[in-house]
């Protein structure tokens, strides 16, 4: 018991003085540096610019993504190119494009955002794709039976019935952006990566409330867009869904 006494007790103090490095600022780690480092100005600052940054490319991911794989899902083509561009961005790795952003880019925060709104992309088309091709075709007939034109179907049926679907995509690609986001620093954009890979600067304490902060953000965006999801869905999937989970 006292073996583990020491450990427990050196993570909880390292706890706590993450915390404290998010609402205090404190004397850089750097042996004879006298600048300041961490407080909520410097903790809010980097939030900001990586929120900023999220939004912008989760927006152009959506606005890229969102309408293509609604075309293909509801003329039924393209599923191979769409399932295959999900699993393909799952494979991407986010360093290697970010340094190819660099070297035709550029550094700064269009480079970041192009990067990560890249990112985001793959599961937003897939679940778009998804989402529109299992509606139920009977539904989509019986629309056309009774005169709706194919935008009038897509925006009248298949959309509201997919928005759960939709939005599971638009979730995943959240996540994934705001947690690329914080390797912006290594572009030249202030991110908690800032935090996270300046150890010698901002201490483990730093490191850590970078850390959490990411964490925090994507809870964040999480939270915000499971809402946004329970608004848009309709009602009536919403009530089958709770008679589901009760009876199950």
């Amino acid at each position: 018991m006292s073996a583990v006494a020491p450990p427990v007790a050196s993570f909880l103090d390292t706890f706590g003085g993450s915390i404290e490095f998010i609402f205090q600022s404190r004397t850089s780690a750097q042996e004879g540096s006298k600048v300041m480092v961490g407080g909520l100005d410097q903790i809010l600052e980097l939030l900001a610019s990586q929120a900023l940054i999220s939004i912008v490319a989760l927006l152009l991911a959506l606005l890229l993504a969102l309408p293509l794989g609604v075309y293909l899902g509801h003329r039924g083509v393209g599923e191979f190119a769409a399932v295959a561009v999900g699993n393909a961005g799952r494979a991407v790795p986010e360093l290697a494009l970010i340094a190819l952003m660099i070297a035709f880019v550029g550094t700064g925060s269009i480079n970041v955002t192009i990067a990560v709104m890249i990112l985001g992309i793959p599961p937003i088309l897939t679940n778009s794709f998804v989402g529109i091709r299992q509606v139920d075709r009977g539904a989509v007939e019986a629309a056309r039976g009774v005169g709706m034109t194919e935008w009038e179907i897509i925006r009248k049926v298949e959309l509201p019935l997919a928005v759960p679907t939709i939005m599971g995509g638009v979730r995943t690609g959240a996540v994934n952006i705001v947690a690329t986001s914080t390797i912006g620093s290594l572009a030249g954009v202030d991110t908690f990566g800032k935090l996270i890979l300046g150890e010698n600067v901002y201490g483990n304490e730093g490191v850590i409330a970078g850390a959490m902060m990411v964490a925090v953000l994507a809870l964040a965006f999480e939270f915000g867009l499971a809402g946004i999801q329970r608004l848009l869905t309709p009602r009536g999937i919403t009530t089958q869904q709770q008679l589901t989970r009760a009876t199950a």
